[in-house]
């Protein structure tokens, strides 16, 4: 079961978050040969959906990084989104790792 964060992102802005992903021990899991998949998306059925860049960088911590680029986030109208990251192994198996709501606040200096 994916654990449960809520995020809140700047219209407009970089933002960066990490991600840590636990074996069931409690410690990081090995995430070589894994890769990460992350969307927004105003509902569950929404044909809409913005990308979240997600990323491994370094395997052996369990970390997967997601982040919008100041022009990304830009793109993304103020309000209430559902999220999710996703990571799929080598031999092709998805395990949702965490989800939550994604509140982008609006942007106000308009450079």
């Amino acid at each position: 079961m994916a654990s449960i964060s809520n995020l809140f992102v700047d219209q407009g802005s970089d933002y960066i978050n990490v991600v840590t992903v636990e074996s069931a021990t409690g410690t990081p899991l090995d995430l070589t040969g894994y890769t990460a998949k992350s969307q927004i998306r105003k509902s569950y059925t929404s044909s809409i959906s913005y990308e979240f860049t997600a990323s491994i960088p370094n395997p052996l911590t369990g970390e997967v990084l997601i982040s919008l680029s100041s022009t990304d986030s830009e793109e993304i109208p103020p309000g209430r989104y559902l999220y999710d990251v996703e990571i799929t192994s080598s031999l092709n198996i998805k395990t949702r790792v965490v989800e939550g709501i994604v509140t982008v606040t609006p942007q106000i200096t308009q450079v």
